[in-house]
């Protein structure tokens, strides 16, 4: 199965196990975020409906693109400026197309109400 997803501007096709560089995207290396801007969806030929589809990613890694250098200059009035940009991205990892990734249950709180057992 395959989705065509849109985050950062861009639109990238991915299917499950894909390793995508995509723009900055908070989070730390190892948590999940979820794509829900989903445009297509499908297997084969076939296309599939989109309404409430999420796509589940793993960061893989934060990282910086290629050094960009920029330079100006107007000829014959003594004007030259030179700067560097590196690009922030994400390394994202598709886990899964059509539905949440294994997500951890956080444990139940208990009620003020509801008396605690004690722990020896």
């Amino acid at each position: 199965m395959f989705a065509i997803v849109r985050t950062g501007g861009k639109q990238y096709r991915v299917a499950a196990g894909d390793k995508i560089v995509v723009e900055k995207i908070e989070g730390d290396a190892g948590s999940t975020v979820s794509l829900s801007d989903v445009l297509l969806a499908g297997e084969g030929a076939d296309l599939k409906d989109v309404k409430g589809l999420t796509v589940s990613a793993e960061i893989v890694a934060q990282a910086k693109g290629e050094k960009v250098i920029v330079f100006k200059k107007r000829r014959r009035h003594n004007y030259r400026r030179r700067n560097g940009h590196r690009q922030q991205h994400t390394i994202l990892k598709i886990l899964a197309i059509g539905g949440e990734a294994k997500a951890k249950k956080a444990p139940a709180k208990a009620k003020a109400d509801e008396p605690v057992a004690a722990e020896a």
